[in-house]
């Protein structure tokens, strides 16, 4: 379980994210987390949260980001709201490490998710791009399609996909939750 504090490294996006406020500690109305993000770190994919507002705040560094067709750039003290049903996407644009705070609000199934997909890429089990083989990821997805889901195919669609591959994935033993093989990493101390 996640608590205040802990940090998560993702070795194949570029990403840390130490968690600032936990679903627990906000009766699951929000997480806070703050990302640190290499140069030329990116997000796994677009994505899209049917009910989930995420706020950014940039710290430092530059944050560009697509939501829906439209292209943002975000620098220090700038923020950028991504409403419910947009698809979005959000990479490092600059040549220094990137920081933001993220607010996602209401928590949902967030913290679970990311310690899932983090979990699975440090431990090698996900592709260059951070992402899962197909079943285990129908598995994950299938859990957590209120949390997030695809842009490019509609709901139903991506339900019908899920209800063939997820049985599939658990008979090969996957679960909606990895657990990695390390402990979160406790956020430094200065």
């Amino acid at each position: 379980m996640i608590q205040a504090g802990d940090t998560l490294a993702n070795p194949v996006t570029k990403e840390r994210m130490t968690f600032l406020k936990t679903a627990a500690e906000t009766n699951g109305e929000y997480v806070l987390i703050e990302l640190s993000a290499a140069p030329g770190a990116v997000v796994a994919a677009a994505h899209v949260h049917p009910s989930q507002t995420e706020t950014f705040e940039v710290v430092s560094g530059t944050l560009a980001a697509k939501l829906g067709r439209k292209q943002v750039e975000a620098r220090a003290g700038d923020v950028v709201v991504v409403p419910p049903r947009v698809a979005h996407k959000w990479w490092n644009a600059g040549e220094d490490t990137l920081v933001f705070r993220c607010e996602v609000r209401p928590a949902l199934g967030f913290e679970q998710l990311i310690e899932t997909m983090f979990g699975l890429a440090a431990d090698g089990k996900t592709s260059k791009k951070g992402m899962p083989n197909p079943l285990r990821l129908a598995v994950i997805a299938n859990h957590h399609l209120d949390d997030v889901q695809l842009p490019v195919a509609p709901r139903w669609l991506q339900q019908a996909a899920l209800a063939l591959g997820a049985p599939l994935g658990r008979l090969l033993g996957y679960t909606p939750q990895y657990v990695p093989t390390g402990v979160p990493v406790s956020a430094p101390t200065s």
